[in-house]
C-alpha cells in the first residue's frame, strides 16, 4: 500500500507539475517586448542554472557526511 501512494503522488506531481518561467518583472517587460523567444529562453535557463547549482552542492555534502558516518 505505501508503494502505491509513492506511485500515486509521483504521477499527480508529474501531471500537474508547471513550467516555472523564473524572471523578474523588469527582465520580463524586457524580454517580452523582443520579438524571438531565444533570448528569453537563455535567461530562464540560466536562471534555473543558477537555482539548481546549490541544491546539487548541498546534496553533495549531505551524500559526503553520509559516506563519512557509514564508516564508523
Amino acid at each position: 500500500m505505501r508503494i502505491l501512494k509513492k506511485i500515486l503522488t509521483l504521477a499527480l506531481i508529474t501531471i500537474f507539475s508547471v513550467s516555472a518561467s523564473a524572471q523578474c518583472a523588469m527582465c520580463r517587460a524586457v524580454l517580452e517586448s523582443e520579438g524571438d523567444g531565444g533570448m528569453a529562453r537563455g535567461i530562464n535557463n540560466g536562471i534555473t542554472y543558477l537555482m539548481a547549482i546549490p541544491y546539487i552542492l548541498g546534496g553533495l555534502v549531505a551524500y559526503g557526511i553520509y559516506r563519512i558516518n557509514k564508516k564508523s
